[in-house]
């Protein structure tokens, strides 16, 4: 019997999720989480064989619990989830996550792809492996840039990177701008959004 955790914040889907599965004969949902926080919990607890994750969960997204599990445990993490964005997959594969659905696939393409994954296989929606060729990955920052941004992502005045940096805040604010510039966006929320959803900052 397969294990399942299930953690989707939609309760609906929840429900709609975990009745589909366990109508198969050789699975089992051995429990339900509403955030990525409650699935890292349960992983430990129950310790299923798999857990099934969306991605935008509020208190820990299922990419931020995929890169905490990573290396302790067993469980074999799949994404489910509304969003083909490379980035989000970059950072799936490298939390070490074994299966990237999409949630408009059919409900026997997860069942199938949960029992191939037990086999030792990974599966990833073909329409992610053609994004992520066609896309350039590779980030545009410099490390300095990088560092610049990371710093502002812990919520560091301009002041206080400048002291960090022993640069002049001056110096800071250009690297801003250029950061700002490098990444087609208009503030720093942007900037960080887009640094994280592409990977960059692993």
């Amino acid at each position: 019997m397969i294990r399942i955790v299930i953690a989707e914040d939609q309760g609906m889907l929840l429900g709609a999720l975990s009745s589909l599965i366990s109508m198969e004969e050789d699975m089992e949902v051995a429990g339900l989480a509403k955030n990525g926080e409650e699935a890292v919990r349960l992983v430990h607890e129950l310790k299923p064989d798999i857990c099934i994750m969306d991605i935008e969960m509020p208190v820990k997204t299922g990419l931020d619990a995929a890169e905490e599990l990573k290396g302790k445990t067993d469980c074999k993490i799949i994404i489910l989830t509304t969003f083909a964005r490379p980035g989000y997959f970059e950072r799936a594969r490298k939390a070490g996550v074994r299966g990237y659905l999409l949630k408009d696939s059919p409900i026997e393409e997860l069942v199938n792809a949960i029992r191939m994954i037990m086999d030792g296989r990974r599966i990833y929606a073909p329409e992610l492996v053609d994004i992520v060729y066609e896309e350039e990955s590779e980030n545009p920052l410099t490390e300095r840039e990088s560092q610049v941004l990371e710093l502002v992502a812990e919520g560091k005045t301009t002041k206080e990177i400048a002291e960090e940096l022993y640069l002049s805040t001056g110096t800071v604010r250009n690297y801003i701008s250029k950061i700002l510039d490098k990444l087609g966006v208009g503030n720093r929320i942007e900037a960080i959004s887009r640094f994280k959803e592409k990977g960059w900052n692993k």
